[in-house]
């Protein structure tokens, strides 16, 4: 555990609640905030804990997630950097609605929820500020719904390869952060369909290799995500 240091702070300031706040602004409401690093998978919470904190993603990732009455996990969202999540807690019911786990090695900012609320009583302003940034990150969530809505399995995991792609830095290079049934509840489809969408890639120049993805015609398969064709 250990406070922000300046280039955290700077890190924070890109989450999407807190990105309209000006630099003052931010140290003041994170004023108390503290760092966990997780070196291995952890449970964060469960559903129905006291939501006490938000948080900010700084490195790795979290995933939210419930359980089926069969005890399997179904992933309803996963945050990488730099998301904050978890605030819609602290705002409305008082607990935490879902299960949270932390992937190894990510590092979260805690901000207690007392201190904060108490600092959005002080200046009301503020929380004008961050009901807009709140207003933004939801439009876009929106946006990515009836995209995905939109589009058919093998048009959802071709999006999700090539923004990976791109967020990797290695042109047509990835590897899948997520298992594959991760990835396929991530997407929206079923397991059995993310089988199938992977084999119809082929085709469109995707060959995976375990985790590793590789695409050699972006290009088709940008076209693929445009205009379908399967």
């Amino acid at each position: 555990m250990a406070a922000l240091s300046v280039a955290d702070l700077d890190i924070v300031a890109k989450a999407p609640l807190l990105a309209g706040l000006a630099r003052p602004e931010l140290a003041l409401l994170m004023d108390g905030a503290h760092i966990v690093a997780y070196p291995e998978i952890e449970l964060l919470f469960s559903q129905g804990d006291p939501a006490d904190r938000f948080f900010v993603v700084l490195e790795g990732r979290v995933s939210l997630f419930a359980l089926t009455e069969a005890g399997d996990q179904s992933i309803i969202e996963v945050f990488d950097p730099v998301c904050s999540f978890a605030e819609a807690a602290i705002l409305s019911g008082g607990v935490f609605p879902l299960n949270c786990e932390v992937a190894a090695g990510s590092r979260l900012v805690h901000m207690p929820a007392a201190a904060f609320l108490k600092r959005l009583s002080d200046r009301p302003a503020l929380g004008l500020t961050l009901l807009s940034g709140l207003a933004l990150w939801q439009t876009r969530l929106i946006h990515e719904i009836a995209e995905l809505k939109s589009k058919s399995p093998a048009q959802r995991l071709a999006t999700f390869l090539l923004a990976l792609a791109a967020k990797s830095g290695q042109t047509g290079r990835a590897r899948l952060p997520l298992t594959k049934a991760v990835l396929a509840s991530r997407i929206g489809i079923a397991p059995e369909s993310l089988s199938r969408a992977l084999n119809r890639l082929r085709a469109w120049g995707v060959e995976t290799r375990g985790r590793e993805v590789e695409i050699t015609d972006i290009e088709a398969l940008r076209r693929l995500v445009r205009e379908g064709g399967e």
